[in-house]
């Protein structure tokens, strides 16, 4: 305490509370000028811990200008930490400016940050990047002193991470004293993040903090009154069980996987409301207004319940919440202790959590999740090069900024550490893919945005150009969206195109939380009004959460221990029983692969527990070799744990349809022939700059978008194979849409691990993806009942014992 000017002694004496030793532990490297990593359980008070030395220093020299950055992943998550931190300086009397700077602020705010910036600037990388856009960038950050990075393993391994490195290396040259600082609750490779966070990636200049551990959480897997459902993955059976979890508790976060799953878990929870408690709905593609909405009645303790998605997954500190649901499988021990967190948010108290399987195979994965939490065990982090796409948006940035060097260009972003092997060839490549599009497009004007002058320097070509840039910069591509609004004009938020396009006047869906009924579509708006219609549900494209390596290991564990069965309820541990006396139960390392007849069709089922994006891969890669062999396959169904094949002719070789040399082939032959390819170009070329989605006073519809860049993609495809972009879009669809790592491991050790058993009909284990068959593409939750009647109906064949 000694180290601390009176006002925040004077604060947590006020409080009855005393700095915890992680939080002077922090004051003590900021003391001494040390770049800084803490690790401390969620309620460990992280984030005042990183704003101390900014507080201490701001009372003792108070100072003009821009003092401390600090970074979130998420809007909301800035708005909290603004109301957290403006409580404690007004009730110390000191004259700290704190304010947020997101996608969200005001344009006349956002010109006044720059020209009379606050001491403490809350934003995000997208937001930072763009404000390394302004050539008053250079003067903003000469006196910054301090970079704060809160939830640190939420984007350091992705794109996001490769900007901000990108934007911390800038930063590092305009301040050069400046301080980089990262918090966390959930990170299992410490020194890959201090690496990562370093200037030059020099991890020795990093000092690791490490908090005091906190109470361990208090978890429970809910169980139906009935049975633990063979299909489905909503969880929306145990609706009126998880009501009663609502009724019983002062504030509630009950956790969805998916968009469409928080719409549906809010109107199942509604139709059970009986006492009409106050619940409401949060996810990212509903309007801010809705959003802040929302949060603000959490903050004030107005809510019981509130329905959320990853959207409020990190951070946010709501002291209210004393009980977390998690809907269907957590899919991974670090999303799960992060989403735990967001109860009690105090260290000294358990957080109270209760997750709700969807199926049988997710009441393992709940299971697995509930042992590694308890045991300590994280997800890996998986560091890799930064993403050239990224480079070229930031090195734009730059240009927009002021003229540059392209050696003390290189110089700098090799100060990142995604970057620090960036080759000299690669970065040229970069560079004249901004000056002109690259070899196939520099005959167009639009794609000139850069030019090399006479002293040797890189300027923007010209001003409509920066423009350009400003109104498209950003790494989250959505899919193409149409905003969702009353004809009075009041916005609700945002659906997909895709999803807008099945719709037609008088056709209603849920929304935030409302039945709503289509008026007519305009544009890039969809039209609607207030409706008390059944209405159906929204569904997303977006990318699905996997199961983690982690779980997916526990998982078969479970499968091969018997002695863990005794943990299980009475139909888990029969299931398992009868098929281990049908089939089998692969062990750990065996890859267990059934055929079997069923309904005049022959199936094949292999349980390989690699996650949802490799066995969809998988799937398209097997069905084209079985079509090559004259195995007439007709479809293939996928969840995380299995992969279901099936077709008129009987599979009698399995292994020749897992050899290694299919990612040579038919993967090769299959990603660039579907649209995979062309949606991973259609993500870089935006990231990249190449095809912008807006122009200035108009946006442009995700149908202009798509066909530029589909035009672009084909021009590039015959006259340019090796462009940077395609390059960059290949590597996006095998690393992030196909997950080709866990595919190649499943391939490479197939042959040696496949225990092959043939059967006479359905085994118990298949019945969960078998299920699925005919209902891949039914919107979440609208024949949740009806699936679950034809479940029992093939399990009491798969469970029959004669």
């Amino acid at each position: 305490m000694t180290d601390l000017p009176h006002p925040l002694t004077d604060w947590f004496a006020s409080r009855g509370w005393a700095p915890r030793r992680h939080q002077l532990d922090m004051l003590a490297a900021g003391r001494r000028g040390e770049h800084a990593l803490l690790v401390a359980s969620t309620g460990a008070g992280k984030t005042l811990a990183g704003f101390l030395p900014t507080l201490a220093e701001l009372i003792e020299a108070p100072g003009q200008g821009l003092h401390t950055l600090y970074i979130s992943p998420l809007k909301a998550l800035a708005v909290d930490v603004q109301r957290n931190l403006l409580t404690p300086i007004e009730e110390m009397g000191v004259s700290i400016r704190v304010e947020t700077r997101t996608g969200d602020t005001p344009h006349e705010k956002k010109v006044r940050q720059r020209a009379r910036p606050p001491e403490i600037l809350l934003t995000t990388p997208e937001s930072l990047s763009l404000l390394l856009s302004y050539e008053d960038s250079l003067t903003m950050f000469a006196g910054l002193k301090t970079v704060i990075i809160d939830e640190v393993h939420a984007f350091a391994t992705g794109k996001r991470g490769d900007l901000l490195a990108l934007a911390m290396a800038r930063l590092q040259r305009l301040a050069p004293e400046m301080r980089r600082v990262a918090l966390s609750a959930t990170v299992a490779d410490a020194d890959g993040y201090r690496a990562w966070l370093a200037p030059d990636g020099d991890i020795d200049a990093v000092t690791l903090v490490q908090g005091e551990k906190g109470a361990d959480p208090d978890i429970a897997i809910l169980l139906p009154e009935g049975r633990v459902p063979w299909a489905g993955h909503s969880g929306v059976y145990a609706i009126p069980q998880v009501m009663a979890e609502i009724e019983t508790h002062r504030t509630t976060i009950v956790f969805c996987n998916t968009r469409g799953l928080a719409e549906l878990v809010f109107q199942n929870l509604w139709k059970v409301n009986e006492l009409k408690l106050p619940i409401a709905v949060h996810h990212g593609s509903l309007s801010l207004e809705a959003r802040r909405k929302a949060e603000l009645a959490m903050a004030d303790g107005k809510l019981r319940a509130l329905v959320a998605t990853a959207s409020l997954d990190l951070g946010v500190d709501w002291g209210d919440v004393d009980c977390v649901i998690q809907m269907g499988a957590p899919k991974g021990s670090s999303r799960l202790l992060q989403r735990i967190g967001r109860a009690n948010h105090r260290l000294d108290e358990s957080s109270e959590a209760v997750l709700v399987p969807g199926n049988r195979f997710e009441y393992l994965e709940a299971r697995a999740a509930l042992d590694a939490v308890e045991q300590g065990e994280l997800d890996p982090d998986v560091f890799r090069p930064g993403a050239l796409d990224v480079l070229a948006q930031h090195v734009m940035a730059c240009a927009c900024a002021a003229p540059f060097d392209a050696t003390e260009m290189l110089q700098e972003v090799r100060a990142a550490l995604p970057y620090s092997a960036l080759e000299q060839d690669v970065f040229d490549r970069v560079l004249h893919f901004i000056a002109d599009g690259g070899y196939s497009l520099r005959a167009y004007d639009k794609f000139k945005r850069l030019t090399k002058s006479a002293d040797g320097l890189w300027r923007v070509t010209k001003p409509a150009f920066v423009a350009q840039h400003r109104l498209n910069a950003g790494i989250i591509v959505e899919a193409p969206m149409l905003d969702v609004r009353f004809k009075n004009g009041r916005r609700l938020g945002k659906v997909e195109e895709y999803f807008g396009s099945t719709l037609a006047p008088g056709d209603t869906f849920f929304f935030a939380g409302l039945s709503l009924e289509v008026e007519r579509i305009e544009q890039t708006d969809l039209i609607v009004r207030a409706s008390s219609k059944q209405a159906r549900y929204v569904s997303y494209m977006g990318a699905r959460l996997a199961i983690t390596s982690t779980l997916a290991d526990r998982v078969r564990a479970f499968l091969a221990d018997r002695g863990q069965w005794a943990r299980f309820p009475d139909d888990v541990r029969e299931w398992l029983e009868v098929q281990a006396r049908r089939s089998a139960l692969p062990s750990p390392t065996q890859l267990l692969v059934e055929t079997f007849p069923h309904e005049g069709k022959h199936h094949m089922v292999a349980y390989s527990f690699e996650g949802w994006n490799a066995h969809q891969s998988l799937g398209m890669l097997i069905t084209r070799r079985m079509e090559a062999m004259g195995l007439k396959p007709l479809g293939f169904v996928a969840n995380d744990y299995a992969l279901a094949v099936y077709g008129l002719e009987k599979i009698t070789d399995p292994a020749a349809l897992f050899s290694p040399d299919i990612l040579e082939h038919e993967f090769v032959d299959w990603v660039q022939q579907s649209a995979l390819l062309k949606r991973a170009f259609r993500e870089v070329a935006i990231i990249g700059g190449l095809v912008e989605r807006q122009h200035p006073g108009k946006k442009k519809s995700g149908r202009q978008v798509t066909f530029s860049t589909d035009l672009i993609y084909d021009v590039l495809r015959k006259y340019e194979p090796d462009h940077l972009l395609l390059k960059a879009a290949w590597a996006d669809a095998r690393a992030r849409m196909t997950d080709v790592g866990r595919l190649a491991h499943l391939l490479d050790t197939a042959a040696d691990t496949m225990l092959h058993i043939d059967l006479d009909r359905v085994s118990p284990m298949a019945v969960p993806v078998l299920i699925m068959i005919g209902r891949e593409r039914v919107p979440e939750g609208t024949a949740e009942d009806a699936l679950l009647i034809e479940a029992e109906g093939i399990a009491a064949e798969a469970m029959r014992l004669d």
